[in-house]
């Protein structure tokens, strides 16, 4: 299926609705193993900008996503009207909800984290088959550990591969796992620690209006005030720079 994709700071980002992502990922899931699919976001595409080696990354995934509002909002500004945001802890629930047969893997977060995640998935989706669930190290792992690993994911017999180790760390993963995993590798980020209710999610009022960012900052300001202060400010004075 030929991409439809918008340009934001050399980035292609998908345009695309939740309903259609979830259709193509049903659709052509033998088509997508071995391949991966980025969220993307304001942090992740300013990155990609300044950053060639991660640029490439974003470049080599089946496609990028729009997780942030404003890469959506950009999108529809630029010509591609039916542009919408897909979240990634969204895009899992859509497809949690979908008796459609499909293996899912988790790898990241704790091993608590996937303790709650496990019990809640099972109780609000008792036909959701979970294929397996790995919490890796917060260190870089031996090439055994790695092979270890991608052998385990592999037997599962997963079609899915949610990966949820924060950016940019998670797209490096599936970058550097490409044609090694045989289901298809989806990075969400905090994704996993949503569904467990470690971290709640923004009132739908906000996320209407692009202030999710905000939320999550006051949860955890120590850990993201560079991430959003910074790096959307540098977002704005890229695009306003482009004359976009």
């Amino acid at each position: 299926m030929k991409n439809q994709c918008c340009n934001i700071l050399g980035t292609d980002v998908l345009v695309t609705r939740m309903e259609d992502t979830v259709a193509r990922i049903e659709n052509d899931i033998d088509g997508l193993r071995g391949e991966y699919i980025c969220v993307g976001n304001v942090h992740t595409t300013v990155m990609a900008h300044d950053d060639p080696d991660y640029r490439i990354v974003q470049r080599e995934a089946a496609f990028v996503l729009p997780d942030g509002k404003p890469l959506s909002v950009y999108s529809r500004k630029h010509g591609f009207p039916e542009a919408q945001r897909v979240t990634g802890p969204d895009l899992m629930l859509a497809l949690f909800a979908r008796d459609n047969g499909l293996r899912h893997y988790f790898y990241g977060a704790t091993e608590e984290t996937l303790t709650l995640l496990h019990q809640k998935l099972t109780q609000t989706y008792p036909h959701l088959q979970i294929a397996g669930m790995t919490s890796p190290p917060f260190r870089q792992l031996s090439s055994r550990e790695d092979d270890a690993d991608v052998a385990k994911i592999n037997e599962s017999k997963a079609d899915i591969i949610w990966v949820g180790l924060g950016a940019p760390k998670q797209e490096n993963w599936m970058y550097r796992h490409k044609g090694r995993v045989d289901g298809v590798m989806i990075g969400v980020g905090a994704g996993f620690d949503y569904h467990a209710g470690n971290i709640k999610r923004a009132p739908r009022w906000m996320q209407a209006c692009s202030l999710e960012w905000l939320y999550r900052l006051l949860q955890d300001p120590r850990r993201l005030f560079r991430r959003y202060f910074v790096t959307n400010s540098r977002y704005l004075w890229l695009i306003h720079r482009e004359g976009k």
